[in-house]
C-alpha cells in the first residue's frame, strides 16, 4: 500500500514526439500498449492532432513503458522542454525532408487523379481510396510545414486539417449513400485498374525512404503508413473483382462506406485532440 502511494506521488507528467501515426486508431493502439505495462487509462493521452503522448508516470518506470510503446512498432522521442518540442531530429534531416516532399506530391497528386478516375468509373470505392491518399499527403504536409511551430499553433493548424478532411470525408459518405438507392454497378474494369496503380504509387512512395529504413525511430514512419495503405488499395481491387463477378454494385459501397467511415473516424479525432492540446497550450 505504501510502495503503491509512493509511486502515485512519485509521478510526473512526460511527452514524447510519435512518429509513424495516420490516424485515431494508431492512437488508440499506442494507449493500450502502455496500459498493459500497467499505466492508468487516464495516465495516458496521445493526440491524434500533434502526434503527442502525454504520459503520467513514476521516472523509474519510463524504461518499461517505452519498452512497451515500442512494440507498436511506432517512434517514440521524448521532449525535454518546450524548445526541444520544436525540433524533430528525423525531419531536420534535408535529404529526409526531400523525401517526403516527394511522398507528399505522389499521394496528393495520385490522390486527385484517383478521385477523377471515382467519378469516371462510377467507383465509390474509389473515391474512398482517393480521400485516403489526399488525407495521407496532407498530414505529411502539414508535418513538414509545422517543424519548429509551437503546440498551440500544431494545434491550430491541425484543427483546421481535421474539419477540411471531415468535410471531404462527409461528401464521400453522402454521395455513397445517395447511389445505395440506386445501386448502378461501376466499371469493375477502370475501378480495379486505379487500385492496382494506387498499390504501385506506395511502393514508389516508399523507395525515396529506403534509404532511412534503419535511421531514428522517427523515420520507421513509412512502413506504417504504407501498410495501411495498402490494406485499402488491396480492398479496393477485391471489390473490383466481385463487382464484375458478381455484377453487383454492392461490393464497391461496402468497401466505400468502411473506408470513408474510418476516415471519419480519424477525422474527428485529429479535431477532438486539436481542441484538447489547444486548452493545454492556454
Amino acid at each position: 500500500m505504501a510502495n503503491a502511494e509512493s509511486a502515485i506521488t512519485d509521478a510526473r507528467s512526460f511527452r514524447y514526439r510519435v512518429s509513424g501515426m495516420d490516424c485515431a486508431k494508431d492512437a488508440a493502439q499506442i494507449e493500450r500498449a502502455a496500459q498493459s505495462a500497467g499505466v492508468a487509462p487516464d495516465a495516458v493521452k496521445v493526440s491524434a492532432a500533434t502526434h503527442i503522448m502525454t504520459l503520467e508516470a513514476p521516472e523509474a518506470r519510463l524504461p518499461e513503458i517505452e519498452k512497451a510503446v515500442e512494440t507498436t512498432g511506432y517512434g517514440f522521442d521524448r521532449i525535454e522542454s518546450d524548445e526541444d518540442l520544436q525540433q524533430g531530429a528525423a525531419h531536420q534531416d534535408p535529404a529526409y525532408r526531400r523525401a517526403l516532399w516527394i511522398v507528399v506530391i505522389l499521394n496528393v497528386g495520385y490522390g486527385v487523379i484517383e478521385m477523377v478516375g471515382g467519378f469516371i468509373s462510377g467507383s465509390q470505392a474509389v473515391k474512398a481510396d482517393a480521400l485516403d491518399f489526399i488525407g495521407d499527403g496532407a498530414i505529411t504536409f502539414l508535418g513538414l510545414l509545422a517543424i519548429g511551430w509551437s503546440l498551440a499553433w500544431r494545434a491550430r493548424s491541425a484543427l483546421i486539417q481535421g474539419i477540411f478532411l471531415g468535410l471531404l470525408g462527409l461528401g464521400v459518405l453522402g454521395t455513397t449513400i445517395m447511389r445505395a438507392f440506386e445501386p448502378t454497378p461501376p466499371d469493375a474494369t477502370l475501378m480495379g485498374i486505379l487500385g492496382l496503380i494506387a498499390l504501385v504509387i506506395n511502393v514508389i512512395s516508399v523507395l525515396p525512404l529506403l534509404k532511412f529504413r534503419k535511421g531514428d525511430a522517427n523515420m520507421r514512419a513509412v512502413w506504417l503508413f504504407s501498410r495501411n495503405d495498402a490494406i485499402g488499395n488491396a480492398a479496393v481491387v477485391i471489390a473490383a473483382g466481385l463487382v464484375f463477378w458478381l455484377g453487383s454494385a454492392w461490393p464497391d459501397l461496402i468497401v466505400a462506406f468502411g473506408i470513408a467511415g474510418l476516415f471519419l473516424h480519424s477525422s474527428w479525432a485529429i479535431i477532438r485532440d486539436a481542441r484538447s492540446d489547444l486548452k493545454v497550450a492556454a
